[in-house]
């Protein structure tokens, strides 16, 4: 079986390597490849995980390469993980939107459309190669920000072998499973709602109910992600949320803490990487592999460090470190591996992933890609039905899933008028002149990757 991952030169590539080797006997993976239009980060990134997976699984062919063909020809599956544009443009579109007083997180933000009209062209061509050269059974995962438009756009474009996936949800889950001592496999969550804007209606470790116990533990809001939030918010709504919902809750507070900090998060995280891929330009991938991961450990470290934190004010508190030969911890390349071990096994399970909604949430379209615990079998994905979701998530999930459908809308048509309409109707925009200034300045900002917009 062939697994291909575009964009294979990003710095967490060492993470997907290190994933896929150790669980690729075990799902009959025999070839992986590694693609990226970045020769020098692929050399560099790339060459750290050939280095990570020969290690792990000597057995595996892993290879590199720049032919987007040569990557996706007889590919059994698909991960994409790709920034168009690079750091920069990211930095760019948060500040146009803090420039209008609007948060411009990448996601979430107002920004997040900036990024899909880059990113949705590019993948857009890779599907059309990936529907050429690879297995007529192929299945893609994207791992692309923002997820729930992407996925959203290749879905309405006719690509119904695309997968959004996250590793926040699965995420969190583990983080309770470390809370209570327990082995992730024990844990269990039904999730509702959209990529990066959804809510745990139920968390069980064996079957045992713990979330109402869960929102009322004071180390949950010290040792994993509800660190972002007050209990008295989650004892008022009832359930668990999404980290990124902190956004939503706490509006006023996130924008002004982003324009307080001397950086954004877009900003720290091009510094990190520009100076970390220039201390490894210098050195030995395969000569000096230990000082490579040293160098990778200190500036991973601190971006992880600084994860939400200028806008919550709140730091993790766990040293980041890398372990090459420690189990695989899942992230999203687990998301993924997860789906291939059901399918190929033939046996049934359960996992959260970005899929057309089919009935599952109320107030939405069948066609609405949601974010949401699935079954599933060899046959496909069955959402699993949400009609007892809250009825306040529900009214915020349908107002974002307006501005993604519209969005998507504004992307496939080139639309200027339906990229007003779905940044108007954003909860952090919920203005009109506001979503004129943003959607010109998106349009002249991506001018060279996405042109001919009336």
């Amino acid at each position: 079986m062939k697994l291909t991952v575009i964009g294979g030169g990003g710095v967490r590539s060492m993470f997907l390597a290190k994933s896929i080797a150790q669980k690729a006997a075990g799902l009959h993976i025999t070839e992986l490849v590694f693609m990226d239009t970045d020769e020098e980060k692929l050399r560099i990134y790339g060459g750290l995980a050939a280095r990570v997976s020969h290690m792990l699984n000597p057995d595996l062919a892993f290879r590199l390469t720049a032919d987007a063909v040569d990557a996706v020809r007889d590919a059994d599956y698909i991960i994409t993980t790709i920034r168009v544009g690079g750091d920069h443009m990211r930095v760019r579109e948060e500040r146009i939107a803090l420039a209008c007083g609007v948060l411009g997180q990448e996601t979430t933000g107002a920004a997040g459309v900036s990024f899909a009209m880059r990113s949705v062209p590019v993948l857009a061509e890779y599907c059309r190669l990936i529907r050429q050269y690879a297995k007529p059974s192929v299945k893609v995962f994207n791992f692309t920000n923002p997820a729930g438009v992407v996925s959203q756009v290749l879905r309405d474009m006719g690509y119904d072998f695309t997968y959004g996936i996250c590793d926040a949800p699965s995420g969190m889950l583990h983080q309770f499973a470390d809370l209570y001592g327990v082995p992730a496999d024990r844990i269990e969550g039904e999730c509702y709602g959209l990529n990066h804007l959804s809510f745990f209606r139920s968390i069980k470790i064996d079957g045992r109910e713990i979330m109402p116990e869960l929102i009322e533990r004071d180390d949950a809001y010290t040792e994993t992600d509800m660190r972002f939030f007050d209990k008295e918010l989650l004892r008022h709504i009832n359930c668990v949320p999404n980290e990124y919902l902190y956004y939503f809750y706490y509006r006023e507070r996130a924008v002004e803490n982003v324009l307080h900090a001397p950086q954004t998060r877009g900003e720290i995280i091009e510094e990190i990487n520009r100076r970390m891929t220039a201390e490894l330009a210098g050195m030995d991938v395969e000569k000096e592999f230990d000082r490579c991961l040293q160098c990778f450990e200190k500036w991973y470290g601190r971006r992880e460090d600084a994860y939400m934190s200028n806008e919550t004010g709140v730091r993790r508190n766990k040293a980041w470190h890398f372990d090459v030969s420690a189990p695989d911890a899942g992230g999203y390349a687990g998301v993924a591996l997860r789906f291939i071990d059901i399918v190929e096994s033939g046996k049934s399970g359960s996992m959260i992933l970005c899929v057309p909604n089919r009935g599952a949430i109320p107030g939405l379209l069948d066609e609405d890609i949601v974010e949401i615990t699935c079954g599933i079998t060899r046959e496909g994905c069955s959402p699993h039905p949400a009609a007892d979701g809250d009825e306040r998530a529900l009214e915020m999930i349908r107002r974002v899933k307006a501005y993604e459908r519209l969005a998507s809308k504004a992307i496939r048509e080139k639309s200027r008028a339906a990229l007003v309409d779905c940044l108007m109707l954003h909860p952090l925009v919920n203005s009109y002149s506001l979503a004129v200034r943003l959607a010109d300045a998106y349009i002249a900002l991506n001018k060279e990757y996405s042109d001919g917009w009336k």
